[in-house]
């Protein structure tokens, strides 16, 4: 099938061409409205089983979390064994599989890889079992099903880890054990804690040895002897959540929420011996105080054993009262004084989580056992180390164990650093507090720092070079405000520190330990950006020179596999494909990359390219394909893709957006249009992929006779800081206008879609300018239909609403015009424009957002329909409460914008 993408900007006489399909003599007032056939509530739900019966056929769940072994077996006839977690045709859970690459293959012929389970008749948990910490953090991760979320892999020994409902196991294969050719049943590792064990890894050095999150608490285990021991004792246990509020080694809400770091410890990559023939194991790990953030009780009405749960939860603005009113249009809604209550909101904006790093130091012996431990922590506090510094949000260690490293960012979200810290910069926990470093001792090294006025978005991207010298290092590193664009640098920094007296105290400031850069080289440029988000991240060859990384250097609609030169500035060669976006795994070896790829009319595949081990240059290195681990099912001849177009818009940036047509589309008639809508920094709807599974009520509604059009608006990703920019302090001010011009530059050259009768709808920041978008342009938008819509963004999380709105006390006009709940009496007045929906367990966007829009709407008198689903979160996991969401928004739209019924109401 050709491929749908146009060019809707094109021709003067193109767009006359399409001006004039379809209008009969009398122009766009001759048209008749279509209206969508009325169904019954049971009909659209047969509707709707049909429609996901087809998905299901169309769209598999591809395999993910690909790691690569070497067999390195001469006499075989498979060079590497690739493990991965799929769901299997009999189970919804996710579980390991692996699949054998072949050393030769027949090249005339398409040799596909079977599927083949490690694990023997494995399943996560027992039906009824319930684990809060493990359904928080697969809603953190965006995470729908269950089963394995992720495992670590210790190669040379073959040891597998990984937590499934609320056990940790193990299993061993390859390494000296050899390769299994039978499904291997795993190992439940046994413990004395009472409760889920989270987050385990094994250790690099020794992997018998493995650390978990209990209670949030670091342990330590041995898989041999059964060894046990708590390393951390930040976390009391105490009932009331206000009265614990440390922990260790667990990532706050806020830095899985907003900057997708979703743990809080890291083994160091060597062991130091000792005498005796024992050895030193290192962990760096976050402790977290979390005494100023607020708690949250969020109350369900139908799960039993948990009436109440209680969250931390950080809300944008300084610790203090703020009074909130409405007010009319054009005075200020702030102030710190005291007011009656029925006539207000209090808001209080909350402190975040006190963070600072420390070190455990665990001596093992040969035979398995805990020796010692030793709490180490900074020798000064992170915030006299570091001033102003808000976020930890990466960390880890280089490679040879010489530096613990660490990614720090001021609240702001302007400045970041990246930081060196020597092992013998953390002393015992139990030293006085006013012992002060030696002015020769080691001191921390800032190797690296970036400032930018907009905002710094956070990354995966970071590499640090084989230390050649030890007064110096190389890092290759990511960022976007040199250029606008996120790009690679090779940075050399050499590693001077010292230690300073501050008005004749002890103290040092974050200027003594800020290193002098030799060098700095910029390895990719141009107006695109190298991903570095969501599994993206590069692959580096010192050997050979060559470094891989995914970006948009194509197009902005297109992910694509690139490799470059880290040594020198050379101009990167695509590897994978044109005309498909691409999700890219390469292996340790570099040998061999998995590609994910699909486009708006083809499915999902997974294939496996070769990469030759001889080639030097980038410009001569290409994938060969090799095998396929997933094919696509063939569309069927009545699919109808969406199509992609592009226009300027008044703005002076070129917009995308997408079409899906009438499937009943009929010359002289208009149908009801549908905007879907996130409009959010951070995401891209419109790409070169193909809009199966959550974006299939799409195609369903373009099947009942509805346009659907999306467009990507000022602020969404990977189009440059400066595009992305357009939302600093005006979140909900600028992104209706890119919507509606969209629909305008449609309407102008298809006249097929009714402007009489949109809809608007979305999800989350999508349910937030569903309401903008009635707020602000009732005459275009009918219907809005806002699921877990933020309606004040004082009651957002610090992380985000402070990145992009600023702090609500220095900018209480943007926070103003961005909160929907203080404008609640510009909705319109007629029935049957506004459905809300919610889930009630929202403990990210909590129901509070649409609780205070309903009370001034009531206040108000305006109309509006309720949804609630009293079971889910902010993501809709349960199938029956999917169905029903669908059905509803379904039904609402038919019985208030695509009907005869509801043409004749609003014609009238």
């Amino acid at each position: 099938m050709s491929s749908p993408v146009v060019d809707l900007g094109g021709s003067e006489a193109g767009a006359r061409g399409q001006l004039k399909d379809g209008l009969p003599p009398g122009g766009l007032e001759a048209l008749e409205k279509f209206c969508v056939e009325q169904h019954s509530w049971c009909e659209l739900r047969k509707i709707l089983t049909e429609t996901r019966s087809f998905q299901n056929q169309m769209v598999p769940k591809p395999p993910h979390e690909f790691q690569f072994v070497r067999k390195n077996d001469p006499e075989g006839t498979h060079s590497h064994r690739v493990y991965f977690l799929a769901m299997s045709t009999e189970s919804r859970e996710n579980s390991l599989f692996y699949a054998e690459i072949p050393k030769r293959i027949n090249k005339q012929a398409l040799l596909f890889l079977s599927w083949k389970p490690l694990l023997l008749h494995f399943h996560s948990q027992d039906y009824g079992e319930y684990y809060r910490e493990d359904e928080l953090l697969r809603e953190r991760k965006r995470i729908g099903t269950q089963g394995i979320m992720t495992y670590d892999l210790h190669r040379s020994s073959g040891t597998f880890l990984f937590q499934a409902g609320g056990s940790i196991y193990t299993v061993r294969d390859g390494g000296p054990h050899g390769f299994t050719n039978q499904p291997l049943r795993p190992m439940k590792v046994e413990t004395s804690c009472p409760n889920i064990r989270m987050d385990p890894k094994l250790c690099p050095v020794d992997p018998t040895w493995f650390c978990f999150v209990h209670s949030c608490d670091i342990w330590i285990g041995n898989l041999e002897t059964g060894e046990e021991r708590r390393l951390t004792f930040a976390h009391k246990g105490l009932p009331n959540l206000r009265d614990d509020p440390k922990s260790a080694g667990v990532a706050s809400f806020l830095l899985q929420e907003e900057f997708d770091r979703y743990t809080g410890y890291w083994w160091c990559p060597v062991a130091e011996e000792v005498p005796g023939g024992s050895q030193m194991l290192r962990i760096l790990y976050e402790e977290n105080d979390e005494s100023d953030v607020e708690v949250i009780n969020v109350t369900s009405p139908l799960l039993e054993s948990r009436l109440t749960e209680s969250f931390r939860y950080p809300r944008a603005g300084e610790c203090r009262l703020i009074a909130l009113q409405t007010y009319p249009p054009g005075t200020s809604v702030f102030c710190t004084a005291k007011v009656n209550k029925h006539d207000c909101f209090f808001l209080q904006g909350t402190g975040n989580p006190k963070s600072t790093l420390k070190m455990s130091e665990v001596v093992v012996s040969a035979d398995g056992k805990v020796v010692s431990v030793v709490d180490k922590r900074l020798v000064l506090p992170m915030d006299v180390l570091f001033p102003g510094i808000e976020y930890i949000t990466r960390a880890g260690w280089t490679s040879d164990g010489r530096f613990a490293w660490v990614l720090l960012l001021n609240r702001a979200q302007t400045q970041q650093q990246l930081v060196l810290l020597p092992p013998p910069l953390f002393i015992p926990v139990d030293t006085p507090a006013d012992v002060c470093p030696d002015p020769g001792s080691v001191t921390p090294f800032i190797i690296y720092q970036e400032s930018t006025d907009i905002w710094i978005n956070t990354h995966d991207i970071l590499h640090f070079l084989s230390q050649k010298q030890d007064d110096e290092i190389s890092v290759i590193v990511a960022s976007e405000v040199h250029t606008g664009f996120r790009h690679l640098y090779r940075v050399t920094a050499r590693l001077q520190g010292s230690w300073s007296q501050a008005n004749g105290e002890g103290g040092a400031t974050a200027g003594d330990f800020l290193c002098p850069v030799k060098e700095q080289v910029a390895l990719t440029w141009g107006d695109w950006e190298v991903l570095g988000r969501h599994g993206s991240n590069i692959t580096v060859d010192e050997e050979r020179g060559l470094l891989f990384f995914q970006g948009t250097r194509d197009s902005p609609l297109e992910h694509h596999l690139y490799v470059t030169s880290w040594l020198w500035p050379v101009e990167p060669s695509r590897i994978t494909k044109p005309g498909y976006s691409h999700t890219c795994r390469v292996s340790q070896l570099m040998d061999i990359y998995v590609s994910r790829f699909s486009n708006e009319t083809t499915p999902p595949c997974v294939h496996l390219f070769r990469l030759n081990m001889e080639e030097r240059e980038p410009e001569h290195l290409q994938g060969e394909f090799w095998a396929s681990l997933m094919e696509y099912p063939v569309c069927p001849p009545d699919y109808i893709p969406p199509e992609l177009f592009s226009f300027k818009s008044r703005s002076g940036h070129t917009l995308h957006g997408m079409l899906y047509r009438p499937h009943n589309l009929q010359p002289g008639k208009q149908h009801p249009v549908v905007v879907f809508i996130y409009g959010g920094p951070q995401v891209q709807l419109v790409n070169r992929r193909f809009k199966g599974l959550k974006h299939m009520r799409l195609y369903t509604l373009a099947s009942l006779g509805y346009c659907v059009v999306i467009v990507d608006n000022r602020g969404s990703c990977h189009r440059g800081l400066a595009f992305e920019s357009a939302l600093k302090h005006r979140m909900g001010q600028v992104e209706i206008e890119d919507q509606v011009e969209g629909l305008e530059f449609l309407s102008s050259r298809y006249s097929f879609l009714d402007m009489e009768r949109v809809a608007i709808h979305g999800w989350s920041y999508g349910g937030f300018l569903s309401l903008m978008g009635l707020l602000q342009r009732p005459d275009i938008f009918k219907v809005a239909v806002a699921g877990a819509p933020v309606t004040m963004w004082t009651h957002y999380d610090t992380g985000y609403t402070e990145r992009y709105m600023g702090l609500p006390e220095l900018h209480q006009e943007c926070y103003q015009l961005g909160s929907i709940a203080l404008q609640a009496h510009r909705f319109p007045s007629q029935p049957g424009r506004l459905l809300l929906l919610h889930g009630v367990l929202d403990e990210n966007v909590h129901f509070t957002h649409t609780n205070m829009l309903l009370s001034l709407l009531v206040r108000a008198g305006k109309p509006y329909h309720l949804q609630l689903y009293p079971q889910e979160r902010h993501s809709i996991r349960l199938p029956e409460s999917g169905e029903h969401y669908e059905l509803h928004l379904l039904y609402y739209l038919q019985e208030n914008l695509g009907s005869r019924t509801a043409t004749c109401l609003m014609a009238s």
